[in-house]
């Protein structure tokens, strides 16, 4: 499994990554247009990320965008289904519109800020990244 973490603040990224080291190898983007080349990259070198955090609030692009370009990506790709990289948006933002707009553009979690080791462990269970 290989992850990508999502977010413009340091200590953020710093704390996601060390919790996902805990089961997988991890690397950093700190905004929505790094996300898309680092995921382009990993797909391309037959290497694509099993799963994504992806922040929400960022500068450049924000992660609902980068969040439909990346599933765009995967849809010209013929990346389907199961075959997709699970997406975890990881955010402050907990009010209705905003968590709709993120499943709408097809993420697979939610996760509110402040993360916890409990909480990301049980996503990455319910979404059968790890047992």
């Amino acid at each position: 499994m290989k992850a990508l973490v999502v977010d413009d603040d340091y200590i953020t990224s710093m704390v996601l990554q060390e919790i996902m080291l805990a089961y997988c190898s991890t690397d950093i983007a700190q905004n929505g247009e790094e996300a898309i080349r680092a995921f382009r990259n990993a797909l391309e070198s037959g290497e694509p990320y099993s799963v994504i955090l992806l922040d929400i609030m960022m500068p450049e692009m924000d992660g609902q965008e980068a969040l439909e370009s990346i599933r765009e990506i995967e849809s010209k790709a013929n990346i389907q289904g199961l075959d997709k990289c699970k997406i975890i948006m990881c955010t402050a933002l907990d009010d209705y519109d905003t968590v709709m707009q993120s499943f709408r553009n097809q993420c697979d979690a939610y996760l509110v800020k402040p993360i916890s080791k409990e909480k990301v462990k049980e996503i990455l269970i319910n979404l059968e990244l790890i047992s």
